[in-house]
Formats: structure tokens, C-alpha cells, sequence
């Protein structure tokens, strides 16, 4: 689809916050490139964060082993590149991007992200990559944590069964699950990403609502859209 420019954009920061699975990371790849915007995939640090700690071993997963967990934060070098394929991830100067997207790291980064140490050692990282504004930033707390004074503040949602079709989807044949399993992981990260005790997943006061349940991600972008211009129309 092709959409029409906005003329005179100034310098926002946008965030787009939701659930698994909402349509979150299309969404915001394709707004930010009809803004001419950087996209910026915050999960991914946690996801990379995860991985580390994987390789690293209990030691770094321990309820009680918050320093080992800053520690490891504290020497981690995230990089994101833009690739022929998009948005590429790079931790300590090795491709990570792919590794990141397993079911497996996929839960262990919504337990990691729960942990108040490893919230702190990034959202200093996020902040600064912020900034220059220009961007586009996806996540689960952009719009109550990270940038509370974002310009504009998005919410995804969608039905819980649509998620875990468009995850199973998304995954292909590298999926070793079920679409009955990817579900329940969907309902199981829900239940820990918003009941976790620092920055729990949901809506910042001022952010926009889109049910994705049945439009596609073109028409959330459309919808998007409409939001920023009049918010721009709204402050001159």
C-alpha cells in the first residue's frame, strides 16, 4: 500500500507498546519507514540479555543472583545495524538476530525482563537511543517507563487467538510447537508480562488504543497515521 507523506513531520519519538503476537514489530517497521524514522526493537535487548544469560548458566538465572545478572548487563555490547534484511542485532560483535527469536528465548526474556536489575541496566541504553528522536520505538513499557513524555503513544491489542496464529505463522518451519502450544505461551507471557512487579505490560494513560484483531497491518499503520497528523495539526 502506498501512503501518503506527511508534510513537515518534526522530530517525534513514537512508541508502539502491546502484547505478543499484536503485530507490533510489522507495524512499526513499516510506520517507521513511511516517517523516514530509525525502529528501534527494544525487546530484542531484553531477548539478547536472555541469551546471555542461557549461555552463561544458572548462575545468571537465580532469584538471588541480581549482581551476576548486572554484571553480565554491564558487559554486554548491543549494536543494532541495518542488513539487507532489516534491523540486525549484534552482541559483543556476533549476529544474534536469529538466535533471539526461539520460543525458549522467547519466555526466559519475558522472565528476564521482570528482573528490576536488567530493566535498570537498559533503560539507560533505550533512553540514549532516543535522543536524536526520529524514531520509532516497539516495545511493552515505551509509553509508561521508558518515554513517558513520548510525542505519541501507541497501544496494540488483538484477540489472543489471532496473536498465536500470527506467531506460529511468523515462525514457519522453524516452529517446533503446536498452534495449541504457541498459544498457551502467548496466555502464559500475557500473565507474566502484566502482572510482573516493575513495569508491568499495559496502556500509558495518554496512549491510543488499535485492536489489530481484524485489520491488517496497513490499516493500523493507516490509522497511525491519521493519529500523528492530527496531533500535529492539534499542536500548531
Amino acid at each position: 500500500m502506498k501512503f501518503t507523506p506527511i508534510n513537515l513531520l518534526p522530530k517525534l519519538i513514537i512508541t508502539i507498546d502491546g502484547p505478543a503476537g499484536a503485530g507490533k514489530t510489522t507495524v512499526s517497521k513499516k510506520l517507521a519507514e513511511v516517517l523516514d524514522y530509525q525502529y528501534i526493537d527494544t525487546g530484542a535487548l531484553y531477548r539478547a540479555v536472555a541469551l546471555a544469560a542461557q549461555k552463561k548458566g544458572p548462575a545468571s538465572l537465580g532469584s538471588n543472583d541480581d549482581q551476576v545478572l548486572a554484571e553480565l548487563c554491564r558487559n554486554l555490547q548491543l549494536e543494532f545495524k541495518s542488513g539487507p534484511k532489516g534491523l540486525v542485532l549484534f552482541c559483543d560483535g556476533i549476529d544474534i538476530t536469529d538466535k533471539i527469536r526461539t520460543p525458549e528465548i522467547s519466555m526466559l526474556a519475558s522472565t528476564i525482563s521482570a528482573r528490576p536489575v536488567v530493566r535498570k541496566a537498559l533503560l539507560g541504553l533505550q533512553r540514549k537511543m532516543g535522543e536524536k528522536k526520529q524514531a520509532v520505538f516497539e516495545g511493552r513499557d515505551m509509553g509508561t517507563v521508558i518515554f513517558p513524555d513520548a510525542d505519541l503513544k501507541f497501544f496494540l491489542e488483538a484477540s489472543c487467538a489471532v496473536r498465536a496464529l500470527r506467531r506460529f505463522k511468523e515462525l514457519g518451519d522453524t516452529c517446533t510447537q503446536t498452534l495449541k502450544e504457541v498459544e498457551e505461551d502467548i496466555l502464559q507471557r500475557d500473565n507474566q508480562d502484566s502482572t510482573r512487579g516493575a513495569a508491568p505490560l499495559k496502556p500509558a494513560k495518554d496512549a491510543i488504543k488499535i485492536d489489530s484483531t481484524v485489520l491488517s497491518a496497513d490499516q493500523v499503520v493507516e490509522k497511525m497515521l491519521f493519529s500523528i497528523k492530527k496531533a500535529i495539526i492539534n499542536e500548531n
